[in-house]
């Protein structure tokens, strides 16, 4: 497997269509294809660290809508269509986040081990509501890839060996915060939504 993937960064990279390849390998990847972006984004990023963010930017939209073609596939196809993307129990447990989390965990699924794409079709075959799905996407998603890219614009071939070793490290801690930022936003939102009954009850 290493070495397909080895030989599909290198032939993508040294293609004149590379920035296309990159687009089509995100999209892809959030629905049905096997090989996360980050393999392609970063090698690319750091051959041209002023264009990183461009590339970023260009992943997280192609991730995005490849988001939402599996959103579609979860949608329409229904569950025997879903079984020949998602195991039974890699869709357990998506539902099991979905259940604790609801939509905010499509946001989560990009530091998670469990493939991006699972959480898209899946939030379909869920009906999950596809507006705050595709917030939360551009959310997790952006803020993979922006991070990538900011840390290669700013530092270039000198952050290569740092974000290698410890872009997991890094990236868990943003999901923590947020996390925390959803949690946030849902308890001012109840708090509001419970001061105005009160009002409410008062006339």
């Amino acid at each position: 497997m290493k070495e397909y993937i080895y030989s599909f960064v290198d032939f993508i990279i040294n293609s004149q269509y590379a920035d296309l390849g990159l687009f089509l390998t995100a999209f892809a990847e959030s629905s049905f294809f096997p090989i996360p972006p980050d393999t392609l984004l970063i090698p690319l990023a750091l051959l041209n660290p002023e264009k990183a963010l461009f590339l970023s930017f260009l992943t997280t939209i192609a991730s995005v809508l490849g988001g939402g073609f599996g959103y579609f596939i979860g949608y329409k196809g229904g569950r025997p269509i879903v079984s020949r993307f998602v195991s039974d129990e890699k869709l357990y447990k998506v539902k099991q986040l979905y259940n604790k989390y609801d939509v905010w965990a499509v946001g989560i699924a990009a530091f998670t081990p469990i493939p991006y794409k699972v959480f898209t079709i899946a939030a379909g075959l869920f009906e999950l509501d596809f507006k705050r799905f595709i917030i939360a996407s551009v959310l997790g998603r952006g803020g993979r890839f922006m991070l990538i890219g900011l840390g290669i614009h700013l530092f270039g071939p000198a952050i290569k060996p740092f974000l290698t070793s410890n872009l997991e490290v890094f990236t868990i801690g943003f999901v923590v915060l947020l996390v925390f930022g959803f949690w946030a936003i849902n308890m001012f939102l109840k708090r509001q939504s419970h001061s105005d009954s009160l009002k409410q009850e008062k006339f």
